[in-house]
């Protein structure tokens, strides 16, 4: 039977992974109609992240900053992106006018993006093992992130020679490497003491290296007054759903520390109800 954390974290990914199928989009819409919005995706997805991880993964982490060196594994969350983005071809196209046109090409895309959706199911089950309500407010992060760098991922497997339906249909494979990721974290939680401590400050790097180095040079592509204001608009609107979601949820800490006026063996409603002194003395 599975835990809580482990439910939703395999619900989650299985969610995440279906988004894969955004690129069906293209079946519907022209790609001049898509490629007016899809920078809109990209903007509400930049807030959504950077909303995530200052609002909801940066509190969770400086709580058990006394525990872990937050600053060394948020560097190394950071430099693990890096060094994933470099030499697995991580980097996706968030444009429907990708120009790559090589089998070669298209396959490295797909291995990328397996590798991509690893890193998205440990950042998933990491928030689940935290807190159920931070791992939802991870997921939507992710799913809005994954929106318009599954369209792109599409464009470019279309334009490496794959038919649609082998597009989705490998583009939708490539997604559900998010559940190994997942795995990884609930197994490795089951020997591992608090695992999630030490994950979630490299959960935070991989958030702001996927918001600062992937998604913000990207909308710095668009330079029309009119089209930058409405990224703006979307940026803050992202980021105030994910402090509307922290403001409306709590984050229940099952190691409450008891109250150190209650003593063992003492009824503490009892003790509530007797009036005491000014020594603080019950009076009899």
């Amino acid at each position: 039977m599975f835990s809580t954390p482990a439910a939703f974290s395999i619900l989650s990914v299985l969610i995440v992974s279906a988004v894969s199928a955004s690129g069906i989009i293209f079946l519907m819409l022209a790609t001049s109609s898509l490629q007016r919005i899809i920078f809109l995706f990209v903007s509400f997805a930049t807030g959504a992240i950077l909303g995530n991880v200052f609002f909801h993964l940066f509190p969770e982490m400086i709580e058990h900053a006394d525990e872990v060196n937050v600053s060394l594994l948020v560097f190394l969350g950071i430099l693990g992106s890096f060094i994933v983005e470099k030499f697995i071809h991580w980097h996706h196209c968030h444009d429907v006018h990708c120009k790559e046109r090589s089998n070669a090409v298209g396959s490295m895309v797909l291995i990328g993006d397996a590798v991509h959706n690893i890193m998205d199911g440990i950042l998933i089950a990491t928030a689940y093992l935290v807190d159920v309500q931070l791992g939802i407010a991870t997921t939507i992060a992710v799913v809005l992130h994954e929106i318009p760098q599954e369209i792109g991922d599409y464009a470019i497997l279309l334009h490496s020679g794959y038919s649609k339906m082998k597009a989705l249909l490998w583009n939708f494979f490539s997604a559900l490497t998010a559940i190994l990721g997942a795995l990884f974290v609930l197994i490795a939680g089951q020997w591992v003491h608090d695992i999630e401590i030490v994950l979630l400050p490299i959960v935070v790097g991989n958030f702001l290296y996927i918001a600062l180095a992937d998604l913000i040079p990207e909308l710095h592509r668009e330079v029309r007054p009119s089209r930058a204001l409405l990224q703006f608009v979307c940026v803050v609107l992202g980021g105030m759903l994910l402090y509307v979601i922290s403001t409306n949820t709590t984050h229940p800490h099952v190691d409450e520390p008891r109250d150190e006026h209650v003593e063992e063996g003492v009824d503490e409603h009892a003790t509530r109800s007797m009036p005491f002194s000014g020594d603080g003395l019950p009076l009899s």
